[in-house]
């Protein structure tokens, strides 16, 4: 009966122990494996004990069980330990391992002198063979060693509890409950002298607690959340559960949040204390935005996080949120500074930049007033046409006629004024000839726009707004050329004119029917309208005729005003 009592635990440990070893994990905690492979053995030896018949196996099974529960208590020590953030040297688990193995001395010296006849007791029950150990100083090792372990986890309890260290209750009151009760059951059975232990059904079920709640146990300690290579000492870790509790942090964490100190394990963050505050709001960007990374300020501080879900199995659900936070109060000082000098920088270059564009336009100003004095025909006719394309820009945007943005409407207006440049090249006699002009003479006439255009590209080199260097150019290289193909320099035909080419030809005309020259009076205004409306189509861009007319009474009160 007892045998088959003991032998179903050892069954239900190692199908236990198989669980865990099946589980997949990413890291695995070496101190809760090491237990709950080492519960089966335990229970095994129980098993064992129970069924043999000579005093030699019964001492060597009697220290085997007594040596293992005791390594099990050292281990279950310093697994508590690290659950509690205390972590333990290698000098201290030395010392305490060698202590567990000390026990071994006695049973040394009892086979060396020959094991007597009364140290061990056999009795057949009927349901298995009781074997008891009479007195000895092996089991009062044992024994004096696990009460020491009891009173270390109690006072290391006791001062976790005054410095109020976060730490998971629910795993303190496990590891405290199969500990103190397997120390008390071994002490009563001893007492009491009884045949069998109940001690083999206490592992068992501690074997299926620990393996049913390794991921809890997991979740509160940091140190299996971490990789290897996220661990950097001055990084502080949290972790929170996916119902906003708070789980665990490292000891950095605490420097960076202090208030995170009084915050409880397996409790809602508080939303009372600055660090509840802070790390709630990183959960809520984070599942609102989606961002992984960001900054918080704590303080005269500025640190910078990053958010990761954790999960305990390679294709398991994700369980919390791991939070790591670095000190970036240096390094964001020195962004700002960098920040700062570039602004001032982009400023300065930005100014130099106007500076020189300003003395390039009054350099292009100056040219075309140079063409002005040069050329009597057409006095003013610079700053008018720079006008009438202002209007009729303004009226192509307000009317959406052609897909114009503001940075070439802007550059169109801009580029106005230099549609004539090439004019300073001509001859003053054709240039201010009363007469209609010969063949030859307008031929040297249209050479006037290809060197306009030559003219924009070398006073406007080294400009950084390439596009302004670009309409300027086409204003002033192809303001002649007519839809139908008839116009020059190259003789273009229709939209192969470029758009800012076709609204300074309307420009270029009217201003020129509308305005006094030496060889005639002003048009009419209707007169005027008449020709300009006739040659949509044939001179000017046909789709420029709802655009003439949507603004001809602007224009008209223009030229009322200025002439």
């Amino acid at each position: 009966m007892v045998t088959t009592g003991f032998g179903f635990c050892l069954l239900i440990s190692v199908l236990a122990t198989l669980l865990f070893a099946l589980r997949n994990e990413n890291r695995v905690n070496s101190y809760d494996w090491s237990i709950s492979l080492l519960l089966p053995f335990i229970i095994m030896g129980y098993w064992l004990k129970a069924q043999i018949t000579t005093r030699e196996a019964a001492l060597v099974l009697f220290v085997f069980i007594n040596l293992s529960t005791t390594v099990l208590l050292a281990i279950i020590l310093f697994s508590m330990l690290r659950h509690l953030e205390m972590p333990v040297g290698p000098g201290i688990k030395f010392l305490v391992y060698a202590m567990a193995f000390a026990q071994l001395f006695p049973v040394w010296m009892t086979f060396r002198r020959g094991v007597p006849e009364d140290m061990i007791r056999i009795t057949d029950t009927g349901v298995g063979y009781a074997t008891r150990m009479v007195g000895g100083s092996f089991a009062f090792a044992h024994m004096t060693f696990a009460l020491a372990l009891l009173i270390v986890v109690i006072g290391v309890v006791a001062i976790l509890q005054a410095r109020r260290k976060t730490y998971s209750r629910r795993m303190l009151a496990f590891y405290m409950s199969f500990v103190s009760a397997g120390i008390l059951m071994y002490a009563l059975e001893s007492l009491l002298d009884m045949n069998f232990s109940a001690l083999p059904y206490l592992y068992m079920a501690g074997n299926v607690l620990l393996v049913l709640n390794y991921d809890r146990a997991r979740a509160h300690d940091i140190s299996s959340l971490i990789s290897d290579n996220q661990k950097v000492m001055s990084r502080g870790y949290v972790a929170i559960g996916l119902n906003g509790w708070f789980l665990c942090a490292n000891e950095k964490c605490f420097d960076f949040l202090p208030d995170l100190r009084q915050q409880r394990a397996d409790t809602p963050i508080s939303e009372r204390t600055q660090a509840g505050k802070t790390l709630g709001s990183v959960i809520d960007n984070y599942n609102s935005t989606g961002l992984t990374t960001s900054t918080f300020r704590s303080g005269e501080r500025t640190f910078a996080y990053e958010v990761t879900p954790f999960r305990f199995h390679r294709e398991g659900m994700v369980q919390g949120y791991l939070i790591d936070i670095r000190d970036a109060t240096e390094e964001t000082r020195n962004m700002e500074i960098l920040s700062d000098f570039n602004t001032r920088l982009n400023q300065e270059v930005a100014e130099k930049t106007r500076s020189v564009e300003n003395m390039q336009e009054k350099l292009v100003l100056s040219l075309a007033d140079m063409v002005e004095n040069r050329d009597s025909n057409t006095g003013g006719h610079v700053k008018r046409t720079s006008d009438v394309v202002r209007i009729l820009v303004e009226d192509i945007q307000a009317g959406h006629y052609f897909p114009l943005s503001d940075e070439l409407a802007k550059d169109i207006v801009r580029a106005a004024p230099m549609h004539d440049l090439g004019k300073v090249s001509i001859d003053s006699g054709i240039l201010n000839k009363p007469a209609r002009l010969t063949p030859e003479e307008f031929a040297i006439m249209k050479t006037h726009s290809t060197i306009s255009g030559q003219m924009v590209r070398i006073l406007l080199e080294g400009m950084e707004e390439e596009h302004l260097v670009e309409t300027a150019y086409h204003v002033a290289r192809y303001h002649h050329e007519r839809w139908d193909g008839k116009g020059y320099p190259e003789g273009l035909v229709g939209e192969m004119i470029p758009l800012e080419a076709r609204i300074m030809a309307v420009a270029d005309v009217y201003d020129a029917l509308v305005s006094k020259r030496v060889y005639k009076e002003p048009m009419s205004y209707d007169k005027a309208a008449q020709i300009m409306q006739e040659g949509m189509g044939t001179q000017f861009d046909p789709n420029m005729y709802l655009v003439f007319l949507s603004c001809r009474s602007r224009l008209e009160r223009y030229y009322s005003l200025v002439q």
